[in-house]
C-alpha cells in the first residue's frame, strides 16, 4: 500500500468519511463532528497522564507521549525546549496567518485524595523532601485537549487557511529552586523562531465554573505574582532561657501579622484586588530549643505595576524593621522571574467571542471576575496578542463555593466538560485564521 493510500486509510478509520469529504468552511458543526469520534481517546489520554504525573522540569514521560503523538500525525516536531518542552507546526493547505495554541504539562507536589480509579500514587522530590505528585490543577486535561485539537486539525490540514504552532510547555507551576523554566524560558530559547504566531490562545480548566461553561475577561485577567522568601536570623538558646538568645519564631509571627496590614490598611483596594500570603514556615526541630533561624515563603498577587511597587516596598519595610525591633535580622528575597499579569487583548477577545458562543451556546459564555491566581501564559500575552479563557469542569448542580478548588488534593474534573475545551480552542483558532493577518493589534 502506498504512503498516500495508507494515510487516507488511517484517517478514514479515525474520522467519519462524510467529514473528510466535506468542503467549504470549518464551522461549529464541522468542529463538533471532528471531535466526537476522538472523545474516548481524549479521556484515555487525560487519565493516563493523570495517573503518571511529573513535577516541573521533570515532565520526561509526558513529553515523550506528546512527541510520539505529534510525530504520528506527520507534524514538524521540536523537543527539548526549556528542558522538556515540545512544539510542533501544522502547515495548512491554504495561505493564512500563523497562530499558536498552548498547553502546560507539569503536576504539583500534592498527594491525591480524590477517589477516582486512575488516582495518582506517584512520588517525587520537592525542596529536598519526598512528596506525593498530582495533577491538582488540570494540566493533564490541558495536554489531552491540545493533543486532540492537533489530531482533529491535522485531518483538516488541506482546508486550513494558515499554520498552527502547538506548544506543550513544562514548568508552568514554577521551576525548581536554582533552575529556569516555563513559558519565559521557552521564549528565550527560540520558541517563536520555529513559527512566529500573530496570536496565541490558551485555556485553563477551572473548578469555578460548571462543565459546559466558559469564562473570560477583556484586558487584565489573571494576577501578576511575585515569590517572596524571608529569612529571620536570631540566636539559638534553650526554650527555658529565651532571654539568652534572640527568638526568630516570635519575630516571624510579628512579621506575618504585620504583613496582613498592608492590604487592609495601606492599599486602596477599590482600584484592584491585591494579596499578600505566607504559605510556608520552616524553623526549629524541637519543642524546647529556640532555633537560629526561620524561613518564610509567600506570594504577592497584583494587577497594577504601581500598586505592586507600593506593596513590595511595604513588605521590605516591615520585614526589615519588625525583625530589627525583635532583636533579629530579617532579609527579604524576591523571585527572579515574577509572572506578569495575564492580559487578554481586547480586540482579540471581542472577535473570538462569537466563535465561543457558537460551540458552547450564548448563555454558557460568561464574563467572570478578576482571577487572583497567576499563570505564566502571561509571557506569551506580553509578546503577541493573546486570549486565555476558562473552561468549567465542576459537575452541574454542584455548589461552586464548596467544590474542591484547583490545587486541592480533592480536585476533581468532570470529564464531560473536556470536549468543549477541544471545540473552543478549535473554534477560536479557525475563526482567527479565516480573518487573515492583522485581525488583532497589540
Amino acid at each position: 500500500m502506498s504512503c498516500s493510500r495508507a494515510a487516507a486509510f488511517l484517517l478514514s478509520t479515525l474520522f467519519p468519511p462524510l467529514l473528510l469529504a466535506q468542503a467549504g468552511s470549518i464551522d461549529a458543526e464541522r468542529i463538533a463532528a471532528a471531535v466526537k469520534p476522538l472523545e474516548s481517546r481524549l479521556i484515555e489520554w487525560r487519565r493516563d497522564i493523570h495517573q503518571h504525573p511529573e513535577l516541573s522540569n521533570r515532565e520526561v514521560q509526558t513529553a515523550k507521549k506528546v512527541e510520539a503523538h505529534l510525530r504520528s500525525l506527520g507534524l514538524e516536531v521540536k523537543t527539548g525546549i526549556a528542558h522538556t518542552g515540545v512544539a510542533a507546526v501544522l502547515r495548512g493547505g491554504k495561505p493564512g496567518p500563523t497562530i499558536a495554541l498552548r498547553a502546560d504539562m507539569d503536576a504539583l507536589p500534592v498527594t491525591e485524595l480524590a477517589d477516582v480509579p486512575f488516582k495518582s500514587t506517584a512520588k517525587g522530590e520537592y525542596r529536598g523532601e519526598s512528596v506525593g505528585v498530582m495533577h491538582a490543577c488540570g494540566h493533564d486535561a490541558h495536554v489531552a485537549i491540545l493533543m486532540t485539537v492537533a489530531q482533529a486539525f491535522t485531518a483538516m490540514r488541506k482546508e486550513l487557511p494558515g499554520n498552527i504552532l502547538f506548544i506543550f510547555q513544562p514548568a508552568e507551576e514554577g521551576a525548581p529552586e536554582g533552575e529556569k523554566g516555563g513559558a519565559k524560558l521557552m521564549l528565550n530559547e527560540g520558541l517563536f523562531d520555529i513559527a512566529r504566531p500573530e496570536a496565541v490562545f490558551g485555556l485553563h480548566v477551572s473548578s469555578t465554573l460548571h462543565a459546559g461553561d466558559i469564562g473570560f475577561r477583556w484586558g487584565p485577567f489573571m494576577a501578576a505574582s511575585d515569590r517572596m522568601r524571608i529569612v529571620v536570623t536570631g540566636r539559638q538558646t534553650h526554650g527555658a532561657r529565651p532571654w539568652q538568645g534572640a527568638d526568630p519564631i516570635v519575630a516571624s509571627a510579628q512579621i506575618i501579622n504585620s504583613l496582613q496590614t498592608i492590604i487592609s490598611r495601606q492599599v486602596d483596594i477599590t482600584e484592584n484586588p491585591a494579596i499578600v500570603t505566607v504559605g510556608a514556615i520552616r524553623g526549629g526541630v524541637r519543642h524546647n530549643i529556640i532555633p537560629d533561624d526561620v524561613e518564610l515563603l509567600g506570594t504577592v498577587r497584583t494587577f497594577d505595576p504601581e500598586q505592586r511597587k507600593l506593596i513590595l516596598d511595604a513588605i521590605q519595610r516591615i520585614v526589615e524593621h519588625v525583625g530589627e525591633a525583635q532583636g533579629t535580622k530579617a532579609v527579604l528575597t524576591l523571585g527572579e522571574d515574577p509572572n506578569p499579569v495575564v492580559y487578554n487583548n481586547p480586540e482579540l477577545v471581542t472577535r473570538s467571542l462569537p466563535a465561543l458562543r457558537r460551540v458552547a451556546g450564548d448563555s454558557h459564555v460568561k464574563q467572570i471576575a478578576l482571577v487572583t491566581g497567576s499563570e505564566d501564559f502571561a509571557y506569551y500575552a506580553a509578546t503577541v496578542p493573546s486570549f486565555f479563557f476558562y473552561v468549567g469542569i465542576t459537575p452541574p448542580g454542584r455548589n461552586l463555593e464548596t467544590t474542591p478548588a484547583n490545587h486541592s488534593p480533592h480536585f476533581y474534573i468532570d470529564e464531560s466538560g473536556l470536549p468543549l475545551g477541544v471545540r473552543a480552542l478549535m473554534a477560536v483558532a479557525i475563526d482567527y485564521m479565516k480573518g487573515g493577518s492583522g485581525a488583532a493589534k497589540p
